[in-house]
C-alpha cells in the first residue's frame, strides 16, 4: 500500500486510524508529541500486523515541530503516501466572551497552522515523487454545528480544515493527489476527558439520530476508504461520520 503518516497517532481516532492501516498493508509513520509511551505501544501494533513503524516526533503546533515531524519521516521511511491530518486539541466549554487570546492561538496554531503546514510537507513529496497520493483531514461535524456555549473556536477551527480540503483537492487532483475530509460526530476517544467533560459523548448521545455514541474504529473505517484505491475518484469530498447528526 505505502507509507503512511498519521499526526496525533498516539491516541484516539489517530491510534485507531494506524492500528487499522498496518492490518490494510500500509506501513505506518505515528507523530506524537509527548505521548512517548502511547505511540510506542501503537508502533508495537503496527509491527505485529506485520508492518513497518515509523517514529516521527514534534509538535505541530509550531514551524519547527512540523519540519522535525518531516525531517524523521525523510530520514526513517524515506517516502509518503497517504498523510491523515489529525492532530488536533479542544478546550475548556466557554462562550466565546471569555475566550482568551492564547486560547484561541493554542487552538488555531495546533487545529489549522499545523494542519495546513503538515499538508504542504506531504506534497511537496508526493508532487516530487510523481506518483501521486492521498491526504485525509479529520474535521469534526462541529464545523456545520458551531458548538455554542462550548467550542466555537474549535468549531472554526475546523470549519477551515473543510475549506482546507476543498480548496487543497482543486490545486493537486490532476497531479494524482487526492484530498478528503471527515466529520467524526461524538466519538468515543480521550479528547471529551482532556476538554473537561469525560462523560460529554455518553450525555449527549440521545441527540444523535442513531441514539448512540461512535467509535475510533468506525471513524478508521472511513479513513482507509478514502486513502484506499476503492476511493479512487473521490477528492475534494468531506464525508460525514456521525450518525446522522
Amino acid at each position: 500500500m505505502g507509507i503512511v503518516l498519521v499526526t496525533g497517532g498516539s491516541t484516539g481516532i489517530g491510534a485507531a486510524v494506524a492500528r487499522m492501516a498496518a492490518t490494510r498493508g500500509w506501513d505506518v509513520a505515528i507523530n506524537y508529541h509527548s505521548s512517548i509511551e502511547a505511540a510506542e505501544a501503537v508502533a508495537a501494533e503496527v509491527r505485529a500486523a506485520g508492518q513497518r513503524a515509523f517514529m516521527c516526533p514534534g509538535d505541530i503546533a509550531t514551524a519547527e515541530g512540523v519540519a522535525r515531524i518531516f525531517e524523521a519521516l525523510d530520514r526513517e521511511a524515506g517516502r509518503i503516501d497517504a498523510l491523515v491530518n489529525n492532530a488536533g486539541v479542544v478546550d475548556v466549554a466557554t462562550k466565546v466572551t471569555e475566550m482568551t487570546h492564547a486560547r484561541l492561538r493554542r487552538m488555531f496554531d495546533i487545529n489549522v497552522i499545523g494542519a495546513f503546514l503538515a499538508a504542504k510537507e506531504a506534497v511537496l513529496r508526493m508532487q516530487a515523487q510523481g506518483s501521486g497520493g492521498s491526504i485525509v483531514n479529520i474535521s469534526s461535524a462541529a464545523a456545520r454545528l458551531g458548538s455554542a456555549n462550548l467550542y466555537v473556536d474549535y468549531a472554526a477551527s475546523k470549519a477551515a480544515i473543510d475549506i482546507l480540503t476543498k480548496g487543497l483537492s482543486d490545486e493537486v487532483a490532476a497531479q494524482g493527489i487526492r484530498v478528503n475530509g471527515i466529520r467524526p460526530g461524538l466519538i468515543e476517544t480521550e479528547i471529551h476527558a482532556k476538554g473537561g467533560e469525560p462523560d460529554r459523548a455518553q450525555r449527549l448521545a440521545h441527540v444523535v439520530p442513531m441514539q448512540r455514541t461512535g467509535t475510533a474504529d468506525e471513524v478508521a473505517e472511513a479513513v482507509l476508504w478514502l486513502m484506499s484505491d476503492a476511493a479512487s475518484y473521490v477528492t475534494g469530498a468531506t464525508l460525514d461520520v456521525s450518525g446522522g447528526r
